[in-house]
């Protein structure tokens, strides 16, 4: 049997401040996505059923919350004797040793394995977007083209694109110009922080800018326009659904995607099933009190109050006379008889007591999550008022 051709490399490492109090305690890729799901599922179902058959996740932030969810690779079949998933941790020794200073750099720190590993193409993802992406069609396509690199693409809003890689294309979907987060970006055409390298060249890119100034940083600040300027780039259009979900509200917004029919990522593909970690929970109980209107809610659960537009996470409580509106409830919330939640993100094993109020019609998404001291989830007091927008720690 001839050796794989390509390698994957899951970027997992980063601190993801951007979501607050929801990676206080716990890897960005590790955070739940619509009830049963972890965000680092989808590269690695995307490499399970494009037939990738050799994962490596980079890590370094909060590297427990993540090794869990991993479970040595067996929900993706990748709990093999020979090749399957590998995790890479930073180092200590060597000239390769400490923290990744950007993902080009985590790339670089890593150069010595990956070239060990003898494969002809490196296909590099983030784990922080929802998305749905067949590999194999990309990976021909890199071939087919004889690229350096070949970059998927996707059309944003104008807004979007200051904080993405955008490109500019010219005849036969050759990148003929980069900007990293621009100001005033020249296109709305925006990388997906997906990649396929050809591993030697991108190996020899990494050591020559590995010695200038300014170091390698993230792949948009010198890798990415060094490859450009060499002719030899690519873009690879997708035009389904994809979401960077790397801010509090991007996050929600996502899940409120998700709850209008045919406006979010297709979960219950057959021919493309998302592949997790399972869950060991019952199935949930809907009492005769309760009322629901169209959103998510997954195993475990007790709903005896109001529930519309919203996703429960396994074990979530709903109690009768409580409402929850527009809203994203992670694992073993409880929201308590009279209590209110409206357009909110509320962390695992946060308690909403009774009559209390989170959030509100309008305004800034409210988010309670788990405070570091408070070892069983954030308390909202009974009768309190959580306003629009978010505290700067959980109350209680």
């Amino acid at each position: 049997m001839a050796a794989p051709r390509t390698l994957a490399l899951v970027l997992a490492g980063g601190a993801g401040s951007r979501m607050e109090l929801l990676t206080e305690r716990r890897a960005k890729p590790a955070l739940p996505y619509a009830g049963l799901y972890r965000l680092i599922d989808f590269p690695l179902t995307n490499c399970h059923h494009s037939r990738v058959p050799d994962v490596w996740v980079l890590q370094q932030y909060q590297l427990h919350s993540l090794n869990n969810e991993l479970a040595n690779g067996r929900p993706w079949d990748l709990d093999r004797t020979y090749g399957g998933l590998r995790i890479l941790p930073p180092q200590a020794g060597g000239e390769a040793e400490g923290f990744h200073e950007g993902n080009a750099d985590a790339l670089w720190r890593n150069r010595e394995l990956i070239a060990e590993a003898g494969r002809e193409e490196l296909l590099v993802m983030s784990a922080d977007a929802v998305y749905t992406l067949d590999y194999e069609r990309l990976l021909a396509a890199h071939r087919e083209r004889g690229a350096d690199v070949t970059m998927v693409t996707t059309e944003v809003s104008r807004e979007e694109a200051t904080r993405l890689g955008v490109v500019q294309t010219g005849d036969g979907d050759r990148v003929t110009g980069f900007q990293y987060k621009p100001g005033e970006p020249a296109t709305t055409i925006a990388t997906i922080e997906v990649f396929a390298y050809r591993t030697e060249r991108l190996l020899e890119v990494l050591e020559d800018l590995a010695g200038a100034d300014g170091g390698l940083e993230d792949f948009g600040h010198a890798l990415l326009p060094r490859m450009v300027e060499d002719g030899n780039a690519f873009e690879y259009r997708f035009d389904g659904y994809w979401r960077d979900v790397g801010t509090v509200d991007a996050y929600w917004e996502s899940h409120m995607d998700l709850v209008e029919p045919g406006r979010g990522p297709v979960l219950a593909d057959p021919d493309w099933p998302m592949l997790t970690l399972g869950v060991d929970a019952p199935p949930s109980r809907i009492e005769p009190t309760a009322r629901l209107d169209h959103g998510l809610v997954s195993s475990g659960c007790t709903v005896a109050g109001a529930v519309g537009r919203s996703v429960l996470s396994p074990g979530v409580v709903v109690e009768e006379g409580a409402t929850v509106t527009g809203s994203v409830l992670l694992h073993d919330v409880r929201v308590r008889a009279g209590a209110r939640v409206e357009r909110a993100v509320v962390d695992q094993h946060a308690d909403i007591g009774p009559g209390a109020t989170v959030g509100g019609p309008d305004g800034e998404i409210t988010l309670v999550g788990e405070y570091a001291r408070v070892e069983a989830g954030a308390r909202v007091e009974p009768g309190a008022r959580v306003p629009r927008g978010r505290p700067p720690h959980a109350i209680g």
